[in-house]
């Protein structure tokens, strides 16, 4: 949500009265879509990932507080701000919503000034939280996240990863001889450098739920969700080929470039399992690869890649 203009509200209700009425307060500043079914809401949001959800109470064939309670308990979608349509609710069922997670009431009749403004207060707010969040979590340098934004989202992964029973991938990444690069060319053009290194982590990760981090000096991290080690090994491959590829100039025009050593380990995840042994077990690749000559990859059951 880059301007308030700009944001995007699923609206859930089957009446068409909420539809005409919100679509006439809200329709010229937000993009909004509605859905009249409760059934589809869930897969919904994980797909489309709303800024902001108007849920009916009144939603025929649903109950819309287990509707909200469901929301409030993934971790993809708990972050996103419920507020609930009403006609007459009472204290109870405000209290019952509130306490689910959901963040204002609207009631019918709709009035212009309050439906704007209540919406406007949250979108501000989400605002306002994301930016604290860029500023806490984002490497000044790269623009790619940092080690503490990579250390959350590792364990919402994990999480997410054991609930689907599926596979997840970890790539630890190292430049070779960047202390060497650093005193040839001066610490300004290493940063150049290590600019240029984040750019094309971010250009090989081509779904919303893979992430790139910048964990410290010249060491990275990739995170892939839904991946196995073959899945792994091509992302990898594509970012070492880019990397050795790249040239960077220095001010003077000189070209410079580098190249990157990396390690991968893959899991599915199991109820006691731990991430740690996942980063772990890619640092001994990243290990293995550096020992085996740089400028390759490396991973359990294969040894070193070039």
């Amino acid at each position: 949500m880059e301007e308030q203009s700009q944001a995007y509200i699923l609206v859930v209700t089957d009446e068409a009265s909420n539809r005409d009425d919100l679509g006439k307060i809200l329709q010229t500043e937000h993009r909004l879509e509605f859905i009249p079914s409760g059934a589809e809401v869930v897969n919904t949001v994980l797909e489309r990932k709303p800024d902001l959800i108007l849920l009916d109470l009144r939603l025929g064939g649903t109950d819309s507080f287990n509707l909200l309670q469901k929301l409030k308990e993934l971790d993809e979608t708990r972050d996103i701000p419920v507020i609930l349509l009403t006609s007459n609710a009472s204290v109870e069922d405000e209290e019952r919503g509130l306490r689910l997670g959901a963040v204002d009431y609207l009631t019918r009749p709709f009035h212009n000034a309050i439906v704007t403004a209540r919406i406007r207060i949250q979108l501000d707010l989400i605002k306002h939280i994301r930016t604290i969040e860029r500023l806490g979590m984002i490497d000044a340098l790269t623009d790619i996240p940092n080690r503490r934004f990579f250390d959350m989202r590792i364990k919402e992964e994990w999480r997410r990863t054991y609930r689907h029973k599926s596979c997840m991938s970890i790539l630890m990444l190292d430049l070779d001889n960047f202390k060497k690069y650093n005193d040839t060319y001066g610490h300004p053009q290493g940063d150049r450098l290590l600019k240029f290194i984040g750019k094309v982590l971010m250009d090989n990760l081509h779904r919303p739920s893979d992430m790139a981090a910048r964990l410290g000096g010249e060491e990275f991290a990739v995170l892939l969700g839904d991946t196995d080690t073959a899945g792994a090994v091509k992302v990898a491959e594509a970012i070492r080929r880019d990397i050795e590829s790249g040239i960077v100039y220095t001010p003077e025009g000189e070209p410079t470039s580098i190249t990157v050593s990396a390690g991968i380990s893959s899991i599915v995840p199991a109820m006691n399992g731990d991430y740690m042994d996942l980063i772990q077990q890619a640092d001994k690749y990243l290990y293995v690869a550096k020992e085996n000559g740089r400028n390759r990859i490396a991973f359990k059951g294969q040894g070193p890649a070039a």
